[in-house]
């Protein structure tokens, strides 16, 4: 019998982005030095700027990552739309709204990859048993939903949005960075020995511990964490090619 061992996923942190919304602060924190910022990026940087109402601010730039923009909205939004799916309070101090930018950075620089590459791109439908299941276990209550959704601020097409998101991620990382990860034998079997048949013997004292009942589990595990990896490469270098400017009042 074959036991499933689970790795990370990537979705659990990169998160939604929306579009460009919002009034923006041009003194900002590059943390990214290539190159110079471009005449439309500041074009669009100026004209976000004026979008105002009645001399008040009504949302503004977070994070700049080239030519496009994360508003604090979004940031916000992203926040609550997480902890919802996960069943815990949103956190919305600077700190927390620091890391959701930082993951939604790398959003946007996959975000970009997939519009320019040939990588498909899941439909909306393919993720409703999922959310099906998921209203189904955690609220049956059609009213109790409406008033849940209502309490945590955000609608149910950010919830479809987020585990379309979660899905597209899922297969980006699985046709781009898993085809090229060879796992040897070796790798197999001495992770087997030093992390699963310790656990195994623990969790089940007196039955035999075979590699054989495992041996897809690690591979599958070892698979994903090298492609987790290859992903951290593509990104710190997408990163490096990218002028990211983190808009350090929106974090005040």
């Amino acid at each position: 019998m074959r036991r499933r061992i689970t790795g990370r996923s990537w979705w659990g942190r990169l998160a939604t982005c929306g579009g460009l919304r919002g009034r923006a602060s041009l003194a900002g924190r590059v943390t990214n030095p290539p190159q110079a910022a471009s005449l439309p990026h500041i074009t669009l940087l100026l004209s976000l700027s004026l979008l105002a109402a009645h001399g008040e601010i009504i949302d503004r730039i977070a994070v700049s990552v080239g030519d496009r923009a994360i508003a604090t909205s979004d940031l916000d939004r992203q926040i609550r739309v997480s902890a919802f799916l996960s069943g815990t309070k949103p956190d919305l101090s600077p700190a927390a709204r620091r890391a959701m930018a930082e993951r939604m950075v790398e959003q946007t620089l996959i975000r970009k990859e997939l519009e320019t590459g040939s990588h498909p791109v899941p439909g909306g439908d393919e993720v409703l048993p999922e959310f099906q299941a998921f209203r189904a276990r955690i609220h049956p209550d059609p009213a109790e939903y409406a008033r849940a959704l209502a309490d945590a601020g955000i609608a149910e097409a950010d919830l479809k949005k987020e585990l379309l998101w979660e899905l597209t991620v899922t297969r980006f990382v699985g046709l781009r960075f898993q085809p090229g990860v060879q796992v040897p034998a070796e790798d197999i079997r001495q992770y087997f020995e030093t992390v699963v048949a310790p656990l195994a013997r623990t969790a089940h004292p007196g039955q035999p511990v075979e590699l054989k009942d495992y041996r897809y589990s690690i591979e599958t595990r070892l698979t994903g964490e090298r492609a987790d990896r290859e992903m951290d490469r593509w990104l710190k270098e997408a990163r490096g090619r990218t002028t990211v400017v983190f808009h350090e009042e929106a974090f005040q």
